[in-house]
């Protein structure tokens, strides 16, 4: 889930000053809508060069000048670089073009200069670590009071159980789901495909959970499971890009099957570098997953089912990629999803709830957080345990739900 490093520089720091001449908030908003490959008018791509011009000229948002590279053999070699060419080439790469050799060697240089703290990601101040988690935070199966405003429970009104409506719609999709051809009509020999929707966590814990699928002699032998999500792919990547589609229909023809046979979705998303508070990153989100769940639908016209999940705890981050509260706040943006969801799409509902206070645990099922269940790098991405964790509960959620057991399990 990475972003580029203008993104970056405005993200990290207090954004305009009240005697400011320029407006560096306008400016983070066209950078995050040309980000997400929308068009820019000429207006807002006038305002977005200045703010790269200033930016060039040494210039943040808060007014103070940028830091120098620390080390000068590093800042020696990042003066070789034109960084407007690099982030031309970046967003073309962005975009899903393909670079010439030659263009692609200059990127990686240029990336691996900036990792290595030269170039203009070397000059920006360091990014200060994330706040401490808030403690008061209760998982959402088991909220009875309210948390800004919302009330608990998966569905809402304290309920964890889909309302007979939904619950009778979740019935009829899944009555509908049966073993298709690579055209799509049913057959006896067909196939029912299971994909991933998501970024780098997503992918991750999935990846593992179809190992621990594909082995399990439960499974039915009908049922491919594809993984479609992709590191750095955050809702707004799937919402405004066709790069990230296109590598998943190259991996739904490597495993054989075809767009039409997808019929069932879990879909995990957050946005990277959230700063904008409640509620406007959490209905930042909740947009850009239903864009998703638009283009999904647009892709695989037989899709029946979207089972959706929110992030593991976050509360070990200590980087601003997508700390707590943002993490727990996601919940709310697939909740109000679910409950504004249309008739005449697939059906929305959730798929295991991932989320608990790290070690405190859940009361129904004492799930926990642990800080080795984390990423040493950066306490966002899960570490191996981490990942097993989660397949686990993926697994006992396909196997178990009324709503994925008929299509997923063999038949008694």
């Amino acid at each position: 889930m990475k972003m580029r490093s203008l993104l970056l520089i405005l993200a990290a720091v207090p954004l305009f000053a009240a005697d400011a001449p320029f407006d560096w908030q306008r400016a983070r908003e066209i950078f995050q809508k040309s980000q997400n490959g929308a068009q820019l008018s000429p207006d807002e791509q006038k305002i977005l060069d200045e703010a790269r011009r200033r930016h060039a000229a040494g210039e943040s948002p808060d007014g103070s000048p940028q830091q120098p590279p620390a080390n000068p053999a590093t800042a020696d070699a990042a003066g070789q670089v034109d960084w407007e060419k690099a982030r031309g080439l970046y967003e073309r790469e962005q975009k899903g073009e393909k670079l010439s050799p030659e263009d692609q060697k200059y990127l990686d240089n240029a990336k691996r200069l900036r990792g290595q703290g030269g170039g203009q990601a070397g000059q920006q101040r360091k990014q200060e670590p994330p706040p401490p988690p808030p403690q008061n935070l209760v998982p959402l199966t088991e909220l009875t009071g309210q948390y800004q405003g919302q009330d608990g429970g998966l569905y809402g009104g304290g309920k964890n159980e889909p309302a007979p409506e939904l619950a009778a719609r979740a019935k009829q999709a899944v009555a509908q789901i049966r073993p298709l051809n690579a055209e799509g009509k049913p057959t006896t020999d067909g196939k029912i495909v299971l994909v991933s929707l998501g970024m780098s966590n997503t992918t991750m814990e999935f990846s593992t959970f179809k190992k621990l699928a594909d082995e399990d002699p439960h499974k039915a032998a009908n049922l491919v499971i594809v993984d479609l999500a992709q590191g750095g792919k955050t809702a707004a990547a799937w919402a405004g890009n066709d790069q990230p589609w296109e590598v998943a229909t190259t991996r739904i023809q490597a495993a054989s099957v075809t767009p039409a046979q997808v019929q069932v979705m879990w879909l995990k998303e957050a946005n990277a570098m959230p700063s904008t508070g409640w509620p406007a990153a959490t209905d930042q989100l909740r947009d850009d997953i239903r864009a998703d769940i638009k283009r999904a639908r647009e892709k695989y016209p037989n899709l029946r089912l979207i089972f959706l999940s929110s992030r593991i705890y976050a509360g070990y981050a200590t980087t601003r990629l997508n700390p707590e509260p943002y993490a727990y706040e996601g919940a709310f943006a697939v909740r109000n999803l679910i409950k504004e969801q249309s008739a005449d799409g697939p059906v929305l509902l959730w798929g295991p709830y991932l989320w608990t206070n790290g070690e405190k645990g859940r009361a129904l099922d004492d799930l926990k957080w642990l800080r080795e269940d984390c990423s040493d790098k950066d306490g966002t991405h899960p570490s191996p345990k981490g990942q097993e964790k989660v397949a686990h509960l993926l697994l006992d959620f396909f196997t178990k739900n009324p709503y994925a057991k008929p299509w997923f399990a063999k038949s008694s």
